[in-house]
């Protein structure tokens, strides 16, 4: 597969996923962005194009431990401020990643910190 079907491929899921959510839902929506390194989770609230609550494995500095650790890590902690900012349940946007590996750690660590998604 040349690399830019690829990105096309990526560049359609990405657009499905988020029209899912926009059509189905008046929720905060948690978005998640990976890179090789590190990983990054925002709650945003759509209505008003603000960013609620932030986290990322860049907070998490120090710690040694495997990729998909740190994801969950980085899910309870942004649960974690979510509920002290009131937050309870947010939808899930994964964008252009498979529910799979650090992604589906980072939001089984949401939903382990409080957070329904």
């Amino acid at each position: 597969m040349a690399k830019n079907q690829s990105n096309q491929i990526k560049s359609r899921r990405e657009k499905r996923v988020r029209l899912r959510i926009r059509a189905v839902t008046r929720r905060p929506r948690l978005s998640v962005f990976r890179s090789n390194t590190n990983i990054y989770a925002q709650i945003i609230d759509d209505a008003n194009g603000k960013t609620m609550v932030s986290a990322s494995s860049l907070e998490l500095k120090g710690k040694k431990s495997k990729k998909s650790d740190i994801a969950k890590e980085v899910g309870k902690k942004l649960a974690e401020k979510a509920v002290k900012a009131g937050i309870k349940d947010a939808a899930f946007d994964r964008g252009r990643y498979r529910y799979h590996g650090r992604v589906k750690a980072l939001a089984e660590g949401a939903r382990e910190g409080g957070l329904t998604i």
